[in-house]
């Protein structure tokens, strides 16, 4: 695949007692996007961090803020990400009875949208979106926790979307979120994924890891 290979470490397997240390090293380690997993505890079962934190890390990293809200309503909180310096706002189709709406609004604030697939989620539902999408998320595990074992079925998955994407000529990122590791980044770039979150594998052994951590998650690129 020409598209290059995106990493995207995911800081909810950071040191949250040094965060914008963290985002300044990750980012000087090579890393594409900085993946923010906002969770409320309500749509999934753990809570993280809110738009104060985002603000608070934006004046550590120039990279794009990829904020993947779990949380449920989102709407509400569209704006809040937008100002505290999101770049890319993903959402779930189950987090809000309007999803087509959402997405409406997170471009209406001048930001990337992206939809985020739960592993039980089907892929037909992106055919609705198509036209409103700049990034596809596909989660590999079930949304909630850090450090989760990829789900296997889920590569099938990858497949169908980006050969409908390519199919329909669309330039939309294709992410993987779960469980992605060294061991099995090729294969999930080999199956049509351009973007990989990772947050074990790329904050492993220490700041004077990342940068080899980073390169590994790229397989053969």
């Amino acid at each position: 695949m020409s598209t290059p290979i995106r990493i995207a470490p995911s800081i909810l397997s950071a040191d949250f007692a040094k965060l914008g240390e963290e985002v300044r090293a990750i980012s000087d380690a090579g890393a594409d996007y900085i993946h923010i997993d906002v969770m409320d505890g309500h749509f999934v079962p753990n809570i993280t961090i809110g738009p104060g934190v985002v603000k608070a890390l934006r004046p550590h990293s120039d990279k794009v803020f990829d904020c993947h809200l779990m949380i449920s309503p989102v709407d509400p909180y569209l704006e809040a990400f937008a100002e505290a310096g999101a770049d890319i706002i993903t959402v779930h189709p189950e987090a809000g009875a309007h999803t087509h709406r959402t997405l409406q609004a997170i471009k209406a604030l001048g930001l990337k949208a992206g939809i985020s697939l739960n592993p039980g989620t089907p892929a037909k539902m992106l055919d609705y979106y198509w036209d409103l999408l700049d990034l596809v998320l596909v989660m590999s595990v079930n949304p909630g926790f850090g450090g989760q074992s990829f789900i296997e079925s889920q590569l099938g998955k990858i497949e169908a979307i980006r050969g409908k994407m390519d199919k329909m000529g669309l330039d939309i990122d294709l992410q993987v979120d779960g469980g992605v590791s060294a061991d099995n980044a090729q294969r999930v770039i080999d199956a049509g994924a351009n973007v990989l979150v990772a947050g074990t594998a790329s904050f492993k052994g220490g700041s004077s890891q990342y940068a080899a951590n980073i390169k590994a998650l790229r397989g053969k690129a």
